[in-house]
């Protein structure tokens, strides 16, 4: 497993509760993109519509097919009811986290959490600032 692209606005802005494996449909250009690092994660989220899962709003840099259009997400069914209803209950989202290859294949990792808010995010930060100072010997 190479993980190819990560999200890293998803874990700062997210309380990450739980992760999954989805696989994605792609095109030829799309996986070639892919391991070229030509994707960008920024306004992307994970949705249940209907009974499938679907992927909105990742930007992938190709330029014969639109960029930014939903593709659908491969979970099997009794994992996509047991998440659906799991994150109606508790008021959690899906987030993509980051798409790596399993062998020939293209994954993409999917999170459920919570919204961070403001004044949790800026605590993250101290903390993430006192540890670097401790690890460095400046604190």
């Amino acid at each position: 497993m190479t993980i190819l692209i990560t999200n890293k606005k998803a874990e700062f802005d997210y309380e990450i509760v739980d992760r999954f494996e989805a696989g994605i449909i792609l095109s030829g250009e799309e996986v070639k993109a892919i391991r070229g690092g030509k994707v960008d994660f920024s306004g992307s989220h994970v949705k249940i519509i209907g009974s499938e899962m679907f992927v909105i709003n990742l930007h992938i840099g190709i330029t014969s097919v639109e960029p930014r259009r939903s593709r659908k997400l491969l979970v099997s069914r009794a994992e996509l009811t047991s998440l659906g209803t799991r994150v109606k209950e508790k008021k959690l989202v899906f987030m993509p986290l980051s798409l790596y290859n399993k062998g020939r294949l293209i994954k993409l990792e999917v999170g459920v959490g919570r919204g961070r808010k403001q004044f949790e995010k800026r605590e993250e930060l101290k903390k993430r600032d006192i540890q670097r100072n401790i690890d460095m010997g400046t604190y």
